[in-house]
């Protein structure tokens, strides 16, 4: 069996909410996406990324919780093309009032990175290589 990762889904509490986010780091999302309990998006690459609100998901697994523990549900992982860009990215997201959970950094690894908390909860990190 050979499976490729097709679609990242997501499971959001305000579906306009989620998608204003997404939308400022630069995701295009119709503004009717707002008012539908599921959106689909295809990233360059191919792969798909999908948002359910609780009442889609509760429609077919009605005993659907959120993880107990109150942390992040996933972590999505989004390049930029420089550090300036990280910083950017980061500050836009946070002046828009999204928790900003690690300030932009240097890496040990080699890469400027910023981690940044969805609506949802959901870890979104900012990174891309040092120069």
């Amino acid at each position: 069996m050979n499976a490729r990762l097709d679609l990242i889904g997501m499971v959001v509490e305000e579906m306009a909410r989620s998608l204003d986010f997404y939308r400022q780091l630069g995701l295009e999302l119709p503004p009717e996406a707002d008012q539908q309990p599921h959106v689909e998006a295809t990233l360059p690459g191919g792969l798909r990324l999908a948002w359910d609100t609780v009442q889609t998901i509760h429609s077919f697994d009605p005993d659907w919780r959120p993880p107990p523990s109150g942390g992040p549900r996933i972590a999505l992982a989004f390049r930029l093309g420089s550090p300036a860009e990280v910083n950017k990215a980061y500050d836009k997201l946070v002046s828009l009032g999204h928790h900003g959970h690690k300030t932009p950094w240097d890496a040990f690894w080699g890469q400027r990175y910023a981690i940044v908390h969805d609506p949802d909860g959901n870890a979104i990190d900012l990174f891309c290589a040092n120069a």
